[in-house]
């Protein structure tokens, strides 16, 4: 017998959804991002440098059909009954005319395998028309739109040079659910000035969103970025956690969590050579076992401190 997880996942949302198994696959498009091209803003969000969560074999120049090939490569040896999620990753994938996101879209949806899309992109570079043509495919395979929330404080989206605030994160995001597309969203916590109750707050707002899935991860300052070179100059303004500190925080977080809301992740780990702080040591599968330790020893599960669940069970 499996015992049950104290918090929903995304894993299990998967096997749920799909008679087989899937594996992510991350393509690099080719596309830009409207706060790097002059469009809203030059340079990026401060604390963003894409190198740092796309793997080497995502080549914007190989094509789209070559890295599903490389990718699937990978990981057919080991389970070669397994399908495949093209996942659109790199920079704002949605940031095009409809006509080249189609075509980018049905190439990865045709190629032997592909059994759905992940869409990552901004909620600010959202269409009504792309979210009827998404809509319809939407019918025929999976589709999961993933959006960079961040923060839901409009006071750090501006510090951190988004480009947009968290009123947009939340209209798209209906939008997008509204066409039974299926919706993530992406978050970080400690970006600075914020509270450990800001943080924690998040969670209130987030949860109020009709959102599939949910990624977390720590802040971590990376080279190459302003928020790197602003720590480097005045690292007071910073807090980092500590790996046993913020797996409180993430539990903490979860608590107060729609249970509803499939989680993705809790950390994000970036490459060696690009990380500044803080270096943990730790690969995600051991401090997703950290978490699992402190929920264990808390007795405690995603939701029980949610408004509507807590109101429910209390009846």
């Amino acid at each position: 017998m499996i015992k049950s997880k104290p918090y929903r996942d995304f894993s299990d949302f998967l096997r749920a959804t799909f008679p087989f198994r899937v594996q992510k696959i991350s393509v690099d498009a080719g596309f830009t991002c409207p706060n790097r091209d002059g469009s809203l803003s030059y340079g990026g969000c401060t604390y963003c440098n894409n190198r740092t969560f796309n793997p080497a074999r995502s080549d914007a120049s190989a094509g789209i059909a070559t890295q599903l090939q490389e990718g699937i490569r990978f990981f057919a040896y080991k389970y070669p009954d397994m399908k495949y999620l093209a996942y659109f990753q790199s920079y704002t994938n949605t940031y095009a005319d409809l006509p080249t996101l189609r075509r980018k879209y049905e190439e990865a949806l045709a190629f032997p395998g592909v059994a759905g899309l992940i869409i990552a992109t901004r909620p600010d570079c959202m269409t009504a028309e792309l979210l009827d043509y998404l809509s319809d495919v939407a019918r025929r395979t999976f589709v999961l739109v993933e959006y960079g929330v961040e923060s839901t404080s409009d006071a750090t989206l501006q510090r951190i040079n988004r480009g947009h605030d968290y009123r947009t994160s939340a209209r798209t995001v209906h939008a997008t659910r509204a066409r039974n597309i299926h919706t993530g969203a992406h978050l970080i916590l400690g970006l600075p000035g914020e509270s450990r109750e800001q943080m924690l707050h998040h969670a209130d707002v987030i949860s109020e969103l009709p959102l599939t899935s949910l990624k977390l991860h720590q802040l971590q300052l990376v080279r190459h970025t302003a928020m790197g070179n602003e720590y480097l100059a005045h690292p007071g303004r910073f807090h980092l956690f500590t790996p046993d500190e913020y797996a409180e925080l993430a539990v903490d977080f979860v608590e107060r969590l729609n249970p509803s809301i499939a989680i993705e992740r809790f950390v994000s780990q970036s490459p060696r050579e690009l990380l500044i702080a803080p270096d943990w040591g730790l690969k995600n599968h051991a401090f997703r076992a950290l978490v699992d330790k402190r929920f264990a020893e808390r007795n405690t599960r995603q939701g029980c401190r949610h408004g509507k669940w807590r109101t429910e069970n209390e009846k």
